[in-house]
């Protein structure tokens, strides 16, 4: 069996056309595949799935975030996604004939080399962390880019403990660090990165309902320095509520991180119910990325329960959960199994 995997950089640029091209373009090597490259300007982030040979995917990979690292300057990006740095993450994932375990090393080395070529300070999290506070992305991006300078200058120990500190690179604010941001490589499992449309201006019932449906849940009071949090309604989910300024609507944004507890089907017709309690119809959904094809025909079983073939069910998901509401929705080219055979076709 050849060893397959997946790798997908998060870049902080989703509006310059020229610059995403450019740092793409580094990533085309023999041996790795672009499956797909996927801007969005409001967020000003651009998705970019690579697959292939582990070798040379993490060449591509090292090769697109050095490229971006010296294209993107943080110091002037604004956007509604939160963010760490120009190449604010890039996960491998293992598909076919590779462990988890040989996906952290894989990220691990590009960290160091990335780190080592640019100067920026470069984290590492998910199953490559060095240890179990650094695991979780959200520790390691508190703050944002714009708390990035006061973590780095603050007094005290560092130690592999300390999430303040990158694993390579300055441990302390420079130039580069300024420009940069801080960079995050890691390892993990297929993760579905989606959303669901709510019509409104200004996120209002989204963020609420991103509040109700992340595994974290929400606080729900503070007395004397204390948080009372109740747990969320869905496991392996993250999510928040955004607007979409360039549509005039919202999205209630999630990371689904465990495709068997929780898929585009069980987040999709959560948000929906709850959109309803508040008397909003949700307009259709969006993928950022590939989706495994299980999460699609769990979703094409509940909409076309009479269906047997893939391909209907896949449609009828399609159809079920409005993919195609910002145009229209290439299957062969979304789902990750799919796309693959026609890579490696």
């Amino acid at each position: 069996m050849n060893a397959i995997v997946e790798c997908v950089p998060n870049i902080s640029e989703g509006r310059d056309s020229g610059l995403i091209e450019a740092v793409v373009a580094a990533a085309r090597i023999d041996g790795c595949t672009v499956l797909s490259v996927e801007p969005d300007s409001d967020y000003n982030r651009t998705v970019i799935t690579l697959a292939g040979q582990p070798g040379p995917v993490a060449e591509a990979a090292r090769a697109l975030s050095v490229e971006a690292i010296h294209r993107i300057d943080m110091r002037t990006h604004s956007g509604e996604h939160p963010r760490l740095g120009a190449v604010d993450v890039c996960p491998f994932i293992p598909i076919q004939g590779i462990t988890m375990e040989d996906c952290a090393r894989l990220a691990a080395d590009v960290a160091e080399k990335v780190a080592s070529e640019t100067g920026a300070p470069v984290f590492v999290y998910g199953e490559g962390a060095s240890h179990p506070t650094r695991k979780k992305l959200s520790n390691l991006r508190k703050g944002e880019y714009e708390g990035l300078e006061d973590r780095m200058t603050e007094d005290g120990a560092t130690n592999h403990t300390d999430t303040r500190r990158p694993d390579f690179g300055p441990k302390h604010w420079t130039d580069q660090a300024a420009r940069s941001g801080g960079c995050t490589f890691g390892a993990r499992p297929v993760l579905i990165a989606y959303n669901v449309n709510i019509p409104e201006p200004d996120a209002a019932v989204a963020k609420m309902i991103g509040t109700l449906v992340r595994g974290s849940g929400r606080i729900v009071a503070r007395h004397h320095g204390q948080r009372l949090r109740v747990p969320g309604m869905l496991d392996s989910v993250q999510g928040m509520g955004v607007v979409l300024e360039q549509h005039g609507i919202s999205q209630v944004s999630m990371n689904l991180t465990d495709a068997s507890t929780c898929g585009v089907l069980h987040a999709f017709e959560t948000v929906k119910s709850l959109a309803a309690d508040h008397d909003l119809s949700v307009t259709g959904s969006e993928l950022v990325g590939l989706v495994p094809l299980s999460s699609m025909l769990e979703a094409g079983r509940w909409y076309a329960p009479d269906e047997d073939e893939e391909g209907a069910l896949v449609q009828a998901a399609v159809v079920g959960l409005g993919l195609d509401a910002f145009g229209p929705f290439d299957s062969k080219s979304r789902i990750i199994e799919w796309a693959l055979q026609e890579a490696m076709a």
